[in-house]
């Protein structure tokens, strides 16, 4: 069997669709593609990808509606989407959906190779062998199993959401800002200037999950002009 990442693009317009082929073959990787949604999710969940690029503007089935079904059929597979439509109610409805990042178009190819790795990239900090977190004395989290109880009942966490968790606990000692967690959970280098919403969206989500008040949170709170810290408390 190859040891290449194995890449699924869904894109409807072919220079981009093609371009981004030749661009990630020469990167290494294995790449198919499709052109259209309903084909796209066929592949996606007949095939076992390290990652799916999902345009959001496609024919047959949009792409809002593919990461959905998908996340319900594979809930820890990887996507990136690529979106013309660069509003935050259409980024959070993204993120929201499951998706672990978005690049909005036009984008530069190297920083999409770029963000492909780091979403690829399967780090833990190192001795890190927690496989549970507790907040309080009314959630617990299961890191392997990508779930928590909740006096709401049981939630399920996106791998992404579930390494933020992990480094937060990891450094409860401190405020992480978020250019650290961009860096060290996504992987992204410090000079590409990427915007931190992406992390702000991913906190929003996460204590929709976790806190009993998410409008005022008691587990995961901010440290205003630093990032975020995570209150584990006995």
């Amino acid at each position: 069997m190859s040891s290449k990442p194995r890449l699924l693009i869904i894109e409807d317009e072919a220079p981009i669709r093609n371009g981004l082929v030749d661009v990630f073959l020469f990167h290494g990787f294995e790449v198919e593609s499709a052109e259209e949604g309903t084909r796209g999710l066929s592949l996606a969940l007949a095939g076992n990808y390290d990652l799916v690029l999902l345009d959001l503007m496609l024919p047959g089935l949009n792409g809002f509606d593919l990461c959905e079904r998908l996340r319900a059929a594979r809930p820890d597979q990887p996507v990136i989407m690529l979106t013309a439509r660069s509003s935050d109610e259409d980024i959070v409805h993204g993120l929201t959906l499951g998706a672990d990042d978005y690049v909005a178009k036009p984008f530069s190819v190297t920083q999409l190779v770029l963000r492909v790795q780091a979403v690829l990239r399967r780090t833990r900090p190192p001795g890190e062998t927690r496989q549970s977190i507790r907040l309080g004395e009314s959630v617990e989290i299961d890191c392997d199993n990508l779930a928590a109880r909740t006096p709401a009942g049981e939630v399920r966490f996106t791998r992404r959401e579930m390494e933020i968790v992990r480094y937060l606990a990891s450094h409860a000692g401190r405020a992480v800002s978020r250019e650290e967690l961009l860096e060290e959970v996504w992987g992204y280098a410090r000079n590409l200037g990427l915007e931190t919403r992406t992390v702000d969206i991913h906190i929003a989500k996460l204590r929709r999950k976790i806190e009993p008040d998410p409008g005022s949170p008691s587990f995961l709170v901010t440290v205003r002009g630093v990032g975020y810290r995570l209150l584990q408390g006995p």
